[in-house]
Order: C-alpha cells, then sequence, then structure tokens
C-alpha cells in the first residue's frame, strides 16, 4: 500500500512567540556595524547643525568662535542682514530664475532627443549614440567654450547661463532608457492608426506616461542650475545678472561687502556681522532645494534604478 508524505514546505511554520538566537559574531558584528554609521552620522550631521547654530546666533559669538553646538545670544540678524541686502534679494530673484527657465529647457530639450534615440526605426541612432556618448569623456574646453559663447553674442547675458549646458549626456541617456523600457512600440502603432498626430501622440501618451523620468530630470537640472557658480563667473560681468552662489562666493571667500568709511569699532561689527551672514546665507542657500527633495524623493530613486533589473 502506498500512502502519500505529507508536504512539509506546505505546512511548516516558524511560530511566532520562537526567537532566533543572535550568536556572538552577530552581536558583534552589529555592534561594529552600528557604531560606524552612528560615527558617520555624526560627521554629516555636526557641520548643518553648526552652521544653523552659528546663524541663529549673536555676530560677537560667532566671530569669537564660542558657537559649537548651540545658539549662543540667539538672534535673527544674520537672516535680517540677509533680508536687507539688495544684492542678495537680486541674486536670490536670479537663482530662481536660471532654475525654472534653465530646468523648462533642459527637460524640454532631453525628452526631445532622448526619445527619438530610444526608436529603434530612428536611423542611425546608435552612431549619434556614440557622438553623444563621447562627450561625457572628452570636451572642448573652458577657452573654446568661452570662445564659442562670445562668438553667438551671448556673453554677459543670461542665456549663457541657460543655453550652453542645457544638456547633461547622463540626463539623456536616463530618459532614453525610459523610453526604451516602459514606452512600448504597440502604443505608437495604435495611435498612427488611430490618426493620431506624432505631436499629438507626444502630449497625450508620451508626456503622461513620462512623468516619473521627468520628475527625475527637473530634480537634477534644477540641482544643478541652483548650484552653478562656474558659468556665471566665467561668462557674466555685470552684478545685476550674478546668481545666489556668485553672490555667496563672494561673501565667503572675497568677504565682499558694502565699503565705507569707518572707524575701527565700525569695522570690527561689520566684519562681525559679514562672519553672520556667511552662515545665514548657507542656511537659506539651501533651503529650497532641501525643501523640494522630499517630495520628489521616490521619483529619484525609482529613476536611479531605471535599467538595473532587465526582463
Amino acid at each position: 500500500m502506498i500512502t502519500a508524505k505529507p508536504n512539509k514546505d506546505k505546512n511548516t511554520a516558524i511560530p511566532r512567540n520562537i526567537k532566533i538566537k543572535e550568536s556572538f559574531g552577530d552581536r558583534v558584528f552589529l555592534t561594529i556595524t552600528y557604531t560606524i554609521l552612528t560615527v558617520i552620522l555624526i560627521t554629516v550631521l555636526y557641520p548643518l547643525v553648526f552652521i544653523i547654530s552659528s546663524s541663529l546666533s549673536s555676530p560677537a559669538a560667532v566671530s569669537s568662535g564660542k558657537v559649537w553646538l548651540w545658539p549662543v545670544n540667539p538672534t535673527f540678524d544674520g537672516y535680517w542682514a540677509v533680508i536687507n541686502n539688495n544684492q542678495v534679494l537680486s541674486g536670490y530673484a536670479n537663482s530662481f530664475f536660471y532654475t525654472i527657465c534653465g530646468t523648462l529647457i533642459s527637460v524640454s530639450l532631453t525628452i526631445m532627443i532622448a526619445y527619438p534615440l530610444s526608436k529603434r526605426t530612428f536611423f542611425g541612432r546608435s552612431v549619434l549614440m556614440i557622438f553623444i556618448t563621447i562627450t561625457m569623456l572628452f570636451s572642448g574646453g573652458l577657452i573654446p567654450t568661452y570662445l564659442v559663447v562670445k562668438s553667438v553674442g551671448i556673453i554677459d547675458t543670461r542665456w549663457a547661463l541657460l543655453i550652453p549646458n542645457a544638456i547633461w549626456v547622463w540626463q539623456v541617456i536616463i530618459a532614453r532608457t525610459f523610453f526604451q523600457m516602459s514606452i512600448p512600440e504597440e502604443l505608437s502603432e495604435a495611435a498612427e492608426i488611430d490618426g493620431c498626430s506624432d505631436i499629438g501622440f507626444i502630449f497625450r501618451i508620451i508626456i503622461p506616461l513620462a512623468k516619473p523620468i521627468i520628475a527625475v530630470l527637473a530634480l537634477m537640472y534644477a540641482v544643478g542650475q541652483w548650484n552653478a557658480y562656474f558659468d556665471a563667473l566665467i561668462f557674466l560681468k555685470t552684478q545685476r545678472l550674478y546668481p545666489l552662489q556668485l553672490i555667496l562666493r563672494s561673501i565667503l571667500i572675497l568677504n565682499n561687502g558694502t565699503t565705507s568709511n569707518l572707524d575701527a569699532s565700525d569695522m570690527v561689527k561689520r566684519q562681525q556681522m559679514v562672519n553672520l551672514m556667511k552662515y545665514a546665507l548657507i542656511v537659506v542657500a539651501s533651503l529650497p532645494v532641501l525643501v523640494i527633495y522630499p517630495f520628489v524623493q521616490r521619483y529619484f530613486v525609482q529613476g536611479m534604478l531605471i535599467g538595473s533589473v532587465k526582463g
């Protein structure tokens, strides 16, 4: 007589009240891991806490080095000085303009070049992709780039910060991979049968389906535009066009401020206020990115994982 053996895989389960005992080696490993992570957390977090505490401390406490962890003689004088500084406000407005307009231009151009490159029917896409990828390894250099921008006639204009670096190759590759993996060819064929034009197909189908990659591209380009200062340093000469990061550089490195004939005590107070403004301006300059990032973080992680899994 043949009897069937019970399937242990389906009926066997670990009771919830049974605790798995960790070995001594596991506890040592976890202790070392948590210790290293705690040290890294403190190393990364302390400079941020120090900058915020310094921005809220009195000018004399900041200049004398009394601030270590908590604000000393808390005050908002640094932030009031930043708000009342016309140069800072102008740089803030310029940075918002460059970030918003630059992001719109960059995202639009990236999608315009990435979507055709994702189509298998696009003639010569492999050769074109090779030429685009080569620019990640080699560039014309600073002087040729300056001569090109000058010959176009956009030196010392807002276009100098919007056009020369409008497209980043890595973002093109990410967007191209997204379109290849997420937009099936059958959609374009069905839209063509229904009489939909190419422009209508892009605006009615592609863009709604590409919201995750658009969010990723917008975040990358926005952060890059907001933190950029080198192009402004090279291409801009008029101070009213300076972005906030260039103003911040002037205050941090060049100690640039309003100059006038002052006595010794007033010069000391002015120097203390400039030192306080440095920390307040760092907080103000970093605030927009810190506010926006949590809302698009999930799209950013999704964009970073594009192409990591095949099949």
